[in-house]
């Protein structure tokens, strides 16, 4: 009874499990190789960097040394502040204010911002990076958040982010959960990496199904009922010996 209870229960950490006849969301070659900037939507997280004179500070060779806070360099070391985006696409910066940023790309943003740090800069130059795109991958490879720091990254790219897929891993069964969309991924043959190496957007969830074990798996969880057994029956050994 143990046995059977053991089989029908290894299966309990499976994630994202499809009813039977799903069918994949279609990959098609938009899909697949959809290129796009990444624009700013609420809750984001931006980095802002603001330079003088046309941005010189960054090329500089011959930068001056500040009194304090310098790296070994002599560039004066600033600290990583990040702003949030809340509900309404706002983001407060210094300076200029609350400034509604959302739906815009990084390079629009900076525009902007350019134009309006230009009324108490001269000659500003504006540095906007996100500091919070991501994608989550679960499953074989354990649970692991990995940033996007550049834009249309492939899921190859964050795949080879997590070491790889390990020998528990199911090539042939990974999963990429996009809002109400659900891709399956068979990344075991060439054909199927071609066909499924698709571009990643932020906040995309990738599963990869580990491979189940039911017999390695039942003697690790009865494990400890196994050990409590065998120094039972021990004990009743010694027992009977003595008398």
């Amino acid at each position: 009874m143990a046995g059977l209870s053991g089989c029908g229960s290894y299966k309990q950490n499976i994630m994202l499990r499809t009813p039977e006849g799903f069918t994949s969301a279609a990959l098609s070659k938009e899909v697949l190789h959809a290129e796009r900037n990444y624009v700013i939507q609420q809750n984001d997280l931006l980095h802002l960097e603001v330079f003088t004179n046309k941005g010189e500070r960054i090329i500089d060779p011959n930068p001056i040394v500040s009194q304090s806070g310098t790296t070994s360099t002599g560039t004066q070391q600033r600290p990583q502040v990040s702003y949030l985006i809340d509900l309404n696409g706002v983001a407060k910066l210094p300076v200029i204010g609350e400034m509604k940023l959302e739906n815009l790309t990084l390079r629009q943003a900076e525009s902007i911002l350019q134009i309006e740090y230009e009324k108490y800069f001269k000659d500003s130059f504006v540095v906007l990076t996100f500091a919070n795109k991501r994608v989550i991958v679960l499953g074989a490879v354990g649970g692991q958040v990995i940033p996007l720091l550049n834009h249309n990254v492939t899921l190859a790219e964050v795949l080879a982010s997590t070491k790889g897929l390990p020998n528990e891993a199911k090539a042939n069964n990974i999963r990429i959960v996009r809002k109400d969309q659900v891709f399956q991924v068979d990344l075991s043959t060439m054909q199927g990496f071609l066909a499924g190496n698709m571009i990643l957007e932020p906040g995309d969830i990738i599963y990869i199904e580990p491979v189940r074990r039911p017999f390695a798996e039942g003697l690790r969880d009865y494990a400890g009922l196994a050990s409590l057994v065998i120094s039972t029956l021990s004990l009743l050994i010694v027992v009977q010996s003595t008398r």
